[in-house]
């Protein structure tokens, strides 16, 4: 590559440099060691070693140490080589290779490779002009083997024993794409997916085509294989997950029983959650004790509390005969389907399609519009409301019997007094008929 591909910060340097070395080039042979640098050479090359730069015409900057290391070099500049065969073939800019056989087949520019046999296979992969064509750059390799077997891939990151070794191309048509960070042993080590984070030991492991996952902790996501989308954070987050996408796991062990579930969402320690699709498991909330309020859900998966506070109402008025509706629905016992709950236990309640026909404000939609559940909250208050009116009637009813009741007690004491009054009577009349009746004779 001619000098004027070199980017002109490098460029401007190196002319101040050659300025400056004219400038003061009577000082040269003063201040030179003695004996001379050994494998140093014109245009501020270096090599050391047996053929290193062998091949060298106008490249400049370049550092070879190690046997044939930048063996292939010619026109490349500001490349450094240091380990047996690093940099071998390459032709490539702006190369770092530190370890045996580091970048050994690369022609592209930019990127670093520390450790032996690091981004070995790289041949196209982070060439500088892919970040205007493709929005990728120079890959980053420290560690032994790190991404050892990518090719035209660019933009990866691999810190670590084998992270992204079987790393080859991004695919989706892309080959440049890659844009994958592994840091840790083994970190995606089998991975020619794009777009994925794995930071820990065995970190997405088993990761082959799965695309956009994002893995932190020992052994995260170790079994995904085809999945994307997922975050797993804590030591075995999601660890059991093959094809599952788009869960999210938080804690030591969390999602561990997501296997093929897609939306899954699992939050605690050891909160293993279960292979069902658009399911959350939350830790530590089973039975806590009391001083605290139900949590409500929304369609959009929002969750908050039920306020009952005036200062958030409008309309305030009474119920009155709304609550009649109760009346027409219909209880029902069921069991959920085998997926939503294994165990099959026996439900009560009602089925929201024919509570709609009666009281569509009673449902709750899906985001499609079908009916999804029935706000039973609402049925708890209707039901206040038809209790306290029969309990008024109740009452009404009782105030009436207890007024009857003492108007009977003022009847049955004149009863009684009428009753005393005619046993008077009937005494007095019984004694005028026992009395003889006597004839006075005046003679």
């Amino acid at each position: 590559m001619s000098n004027k591909f070199l980017p002109n910060a490098v460029l401007f340097i190196v002319a101040f440099v050659l300025s400056h070395l004219a400038g003061v080039g009577f000082l040269q042979s003063a201040r030179a060691v003695a004996p001379p640098p050994d494998g140093g050479y014109p245009g501020f090359n270096t090599a050391e070693g047996q053929n290193a730069l062998f091949s060298l015409t106008s490249g400049v900057a370049n550092t070879a140490v190690g046997w044939l290391s930048l063996k292939g070099v010619t026109t490349g500049n500001f490349n450094t080589g240091l380990g047996a065969g690093t940099l071998v073939l390459n032709t490539g800019d702006e190369n770092t290779a530190i370890g045996t056989a580091a970048l050994l087949l690369n022609s592209a520019n930019g990127n670093t490779a520390v450790g032996s046999r690091a981004l070995l296979n790289n041949t196209t992969g982070g060439t500088l002009a892919n970040i205007a064509t493709f929005g990728v750059g120079p890959n980053v390799a420290v560690g032994q083997q790190a991404l050892e077997s990518n090719t035209v891939s660019g933009s990866n990151t691999a810190i670590g024993y084998q992270a992204l070794h079987s790393f080859v191309s991004g695919g989706f048509g892309i080959e440049q794409l890659g844009l994958n960070t592994a840091v840790g042993f083994q970190a995606l080590a089998n991975s020619t997916g794009i777009q994925n984070t794995a930071l820990g030991n065995q970190a997405l492991f088993n990761n082959t085509e799965g695309f956009a996952n994002t893995a932190v902790g020992l052994q995260a996501l170790f079994n995904n294989t085809a999945g994307i989308g997922n975050v797993g954070c804590g030591p075995f987050a999601l660890y059991g997950n093959t094809t599952g996408s788009y869960n999210v796991s938080v804690g030591i062990s969390a999602g561990d029983g997501v296997i093929t579930a897609n939306h899954v969402i699992c939050i605690g320690t050891d909160v293993v959650g279960a292979n069902v699709d658009h399911s959350c498991y939350i830790g530590e909330i089973w039975a806590q004790p009391g001083g605290s309020q139900a949590v409500f859900v929304g369609a959009d998966g929002k969750l908050g509390a039920q306020v009952s506070s005036r200062r958030f109402k409008e309309e305030i008025k009474q119920m009155d005969e709304a609550s009649r509706a109760l009346f027409a629905l219909t209880p029902v016992s069921f069991r959920y389907k085998k997926e939503i709950d294994p165990t099959g236990r026996a439900q009560f309640g009602l089925v929201a399609e024919d509570v709609a026909k009666v009281s569509p404000d009673l449902v709750i939609s899906d985001k499609e519009g079908k009916p999804y559940t029935v706000r039973y909250d609402q049925v708890n208050a209707m039901l206040l409301n038809e209790f306290l009116k029969e309990h008024k009637a109740f009452v009404e009813e009782q105030r009436k019997v207890q007024e009857q009741g003492t108007t009977i007690a003022r009847l049955e004491q004149q009863v009684e007094a009428l009753t005393a009054g005619l046993q008077k009577v009937s005494t007095q009349l019984e004694l005028n008929k026992a009395a003889p009746r006597t004839v006075l004779n005046n003679q």
